[in-house]
């Protein structure tokens, strides 16, 4: 039977536990509810603006189109974002998992390199051996969740797009997790660079566009502004999984530490029952003993 004061210590540090865990609980759903509340508004401009984007990008020829430019793939630029802490399940292991993959097996025989946007994904590539990129952006690319904003993500945009028109990359894609609600999040490795042609179905809706004030100003300003919104709203999606993943997870460690102090005090009754047993024998036994 276990010593009385082990399972108090015990009880005590598993309640420590119980409360930090229901108050990161609590603080993730409140970030939770902003951040649900921002990629739900940004979603329906990003998707049109996608879909405009693609439509535009198939009316273009190769030389007025320097963002849809098919080359043969020898360098690829994965965009990992994970977060920079843990204690959210397996939302980063998931979004790691997904590009090691894509590294090692879609895309083999190509250099690949990471620019990672977390601390779990640049620690877990650093020491994977993998070339990372990104310490020379204009701030820490860690530090963009701190103030989640599109003049902070626009420089990043930017500058893959300015390594990929000058053929350091030919082919950038971005691997995150998308938010469906607080208990499920998608995995997505979306293609970044370069921008995808529509569907042959879709194809006829890229004749009816006009262009005001020019086709030449339009590619100019709307493709980068386009692919500034993709990558700012892969990041919000992110965001927001990241603080479902750990409301979720704490609210199940909560529960669990819950169900623990149960098991303990039910421990703790039976020893301090057994030891008042103890206690009782050995006084009748030392009373029957001086009576004899």
């Amino acid at each position: 039977m276990a010593n009385l004061k082990e399972v108090r210590n015990r009880i005590t540090s598993v309640s420590s536990t119980q409360q930090i865990t229901s108050a990161m609980k609590m603080v993730s759903a409140a970030k939770l509810r902003r951040a649900q509340d921002a990629i739900t508004q940004m979603r329906p401009y990003a998707s049109k603006l996608k879909e405009i984007l693609e439509n535009l990008s198939a009316s273009l020829d190769s030389s007025e189109g320097i963002y849809s430019q098919e080359r043969p793939v020898k360098n690829v630029l994965l965009v990992v974002i994970t977060s920079n802490r843990g204690l959210c399940g397996g939302f980063n292991a998931n979004v790691i998992k997904a590009a090691k993959l894509a590294a090692e097996q879609q895309y083999s025989n190509s250099k690949v390199t990471i620019m990672p946007i977390g601390k779990k994904a640049a620690d877990f590539f650093k020491k994977g051996g993998y070339t990372l990129i990104g310490s020379d952006m204009p701030k820490s690319l860690n530090e963009l969740f701190d103030a989640l904003t599109f003049a902070n993500v626009a420089p990043v945009a930017e500058k893959v797009m300015e390594l990929y028109v000058a053929g350091e990359y030919d082919k950038v894609e971005v691997v995150y997790n998308q938010f469906k609600n607080a208990a499920v999040q998608i995995t997505m490795v979306e293609q970044f660079l370069p921008v995808q042609a529509p569907a042959k179905s879709e194809a006829k809706k890229s004749n009816d566009y006009i262009f005001e004030p020019s086709k030449e100003y339009i590619v100019a300003d709307l493709i980068p502004r386009s692919l500034k919104t993709q990558l700012f709203k892969a990041l919000l999606d992110s965001y927001a999984a990241e603080h479902g993943a750990r409301m979720t997870s704490m609210h199940k460690a909560t529960d669990n530490a819950g169900a623990l102090i149960k098991e303990l005090k039910l421990v703790y009754n039976k020893a301090r029952q057994a030891a008042i047993t103890n206690e009782i024998l050995e006084i009748v036994g030392g009373a029957e003993a001086l009576a004899g």
